[in-house]
């Protein structure tokens, strides 16, 4: 009996996901090019289950069942290329090859349509959860060539998260659209994961409380509106002791990694012209983090002068806690945005209940939180920004007091909260009817002839001054984000 489907790439995902495959019923080969690896799993994890291990991508390819199935969970970029190259002449003529990394989407478009012309099937998959996720049900966010969908989308759903009875799977669209889908899933995860660490912060050095007590005060947070799987693990987190019986947490070293797809998703954010400010300083902090030599050095030559915190401490968890949960709503607002955009600008088609709904269980920023971003695109499939919901109008409002407070205070007492004030000026931004880009507009217009529009006068009608006197009426081109 040949094989359902082939993998190749066993680091943690990669094994995780074929023993999750294999509980369901599929028989897998799998690859690897470090051949030792291969055994080693099917001595270890893999024993006695019906993996078959191959040590060439020949043995791999011919151990498949037709149409033939081939994953990749190999690092993003020139890698995925080279198998890509290794595999065509080893495949006939539909066959699926799917690519489960973080690639970035302009390359899944590339190669979606390379190998529809050699008649070959490609799938740019997002796939969210960690190890955890891929061993007992990730999200998944599958795109590319459809004709493929009915062949791999049995074993995607049996595999996926299910929440109420639906899969955590489902299609997202053409070419690259599951894994943009992917990209900014992870842009939101960076700027949950900042707005957690600012309320962390406010906590510990603001308020002075200890890991015990914030363990407390996320524990009791994970079980109304702010429940998630990163809240829970904060929870959890700063429970955690280390050998001596203190805080692990306050013993790691505070420099912070990534991989790129916050980087990739503010990027395509300014090509598009969406304000991602949330998520663009999420990325920021941890480039800021990184600078740790620098930063121990501007703590000595620019110490901070600030007063202790005075006042209601439980006063000040609850703000906390709002503006956690309106900064929330800020992130998942302004990724939602960018998705309508590159919706309309890459013909992506994306359906954006169906992707929280996707996103409720198996992935990292899996929440409660998502079922009311269902709600909002099920009432409404047209809606401009989840912050025009009814349900979100009556959140931001509930939490804008205390929102503000915890921004004042981190403000008074030195403690930097990026993301919490620029959601916060996003918000404000949003929702003021005129802006002062009226006067960036005239200074752009006296040094550069730019021209500008006047609100006497029908919008596309552009206007030109000669400030100066002696400027001339020639005006320069213009553009419009």
């Amino acid at each position: 009996m040949k094989a359902d489907i082939g993998l190749i790439g066993l680091a943690v995902m990669g094994q995780n996901l074929v023993l999750n495959m294999n509980d369901h019923g599929f028989k897998v080969a799998v690859y690897n090019r470090t051949t030792s690896v291969v055994d080693e799993f099917l001595e270890g994890p893999a024993k006695d289950t019906l993996v078959v291990g191959t040590h060439a991508l020949e043995t791999l390819v011919d151990s498949l069942s037709s149409p033939r199935i081939v994953m990749l969970m190999v690092k993003a970029g020139e890698v995925v290329d080279q198998y890509i190259d290794k595999l065509v002449p080893l495949l006939a003529p539909g066959d699926i090859i799917v690519d489960g990394g973080n690639s970035l989407f302009t390359d899944t478009n590339r190669r979606t349509a390379s190998l529809k012309a050699q008649h070959i099937s490609y799938i740019g998959t997002g796939v969210s959860g960690g190890e955890e996720g891929a061993r007992h049900g990730p999200s998944i966010m599958p795109g590319g060539d459809k004709a493929a969908w009915p062949t791999v989308k049995p074993i995607f759903q049996a595999i996926s998260a299910q929440v109420d009875g639906d899969p955590c799977c489902e299609w997202v669209g053409d070419n690259g659209a599951g894994h943009y889908v992917k990209m900014v899933h992870n842009g939101i995860e960076y700027g949950d994961m900042q707005l957690i660490c600012e309320a962390y912060q406010l906590l510990s050095e603001g308020l002075d409380l200890s890991a015990d007590e914030m363990h407390t005060i996320f524990t009791d947070w994970n079980k109304g509106e702010l429940s998630s799987y990163l809240i829970e693990i904060t929870s959890n987190i700063l429970a955690y002791k280390d050998t001596d019986g203190l805080p692990l947490v306050d013993k790691i070293l505070d420099t912070a990694g990534q991989k790129g797809t916050g980087k990739w998703t503010g990027i395509n954010a300014l090509d598009l012209g969406i304000p991602l400010t949330l998520i663009g300083e999420s990325v920021f902090a941890r480039c800021l983090s990184a600078q740790k030599s620098e930063r121990v050095k501007a703590a000595q030559i620019l110490p901070k002068q600030v007063p202790s915190f005075s006042g209601d401490k439980l006063i000040m968890i609850n703000a906390i806690r709002d503006a956690l949960y309106a900064a929330k709503i800020i992130s998942y607002a302004q990724g939602f945005r960018l998705m309508r955009e590159a919706s309309k600008e890459y013909n992506l088609s994306l359906n954006y209940g169906e992707i929280a709904l996707m996103w409720r269980g198996g992935c990292i920023i899996r929440s409660q939180f998502l079922n009311d971003i269902k709600q909002a695109y099920v009432a409404n499939p047209d809606l401009e920004n989840l912050l025009l919901a009814d349900f979100f109008i009556d959140a931001m409002k509930r939490a804008d007091a205390g929102w503000r407070k915890a921004v004042v205070m981190g403000i008074e007492l030195g403690i930097p909260t990026p993301a919490f004030s620029s959601a916060l000026a996003y918000y404000d931004g949003y929702r003021t009817e005129r802006l002062p880009a009226n006067l960036l507009q005239a200074q752009r217009d006296y040094f550069g002839a730019h021209t500008y529009e006047r609100t006497d006068k029908p919008r596309g009608e552009f206007f030109h001054t000669d400030w100066t006197g002696h400027g001339g009426k020639t005006a320069s081109t213009t553009y419009t984000v």
